[in-house]
């Protein structure tokens, strides 16, 4: 596999900031972008073309299980992984029908992050 071009999703800039940072270092990722702005996600991804999009539902706006289907949705859809700190069966569930392939908590190892982001695009 090559690199892997990753677009983070999170209100919250310096939880941006700092995954971008974390995941940047890895040889397989490339980071394609970030934003918080929900009238900015999906013309950003369209723009961008990431293989995977980082996204964390939970939003002020009550906005994060729309936008997940709405890029789930894309003629070609990149791979949606929902990093949240505050994981729920509920949320997850609803998460999976709305199109992530994947549900993960924020606090995970980078290195097991990394090696989720390449498991998912070889299942390809």
């Amino acid at each position: 596999m090559g690199s892997a071009g990753v677009f983070i999703v999170d209100e919250h800039e310096p939880v941006r900031t700092a995954l971008a940072e974390r995941l940047g270092h890895a040889d397989v990722i490339r980071i394609l972008g970030h934003t918080g702005r929900a009238e900015d996600v999906v013309l950003e991804v369209v723009e961008k073309q990431p293989d995977i999009v980082l996204f964390e539902v939970k939003r002020s706006d009550g906005l994060g299980l729309e936008l997940l289907r709405q890029l789930a949705a894309l003629p070609s859809a990149p791979k949606l992984i929902v990093l949240t700190s505050y994981p729920s069966s509920w949320e997850q569930d609803a998460a999976n029908r709305a199109g992530a392939v994947s549900y993960l908590l924020k606090d995970i190892e980078s290195e097991e992050l990394i090696k989720n982001i390449s498991r998912i695009l070889e299942e390809e």
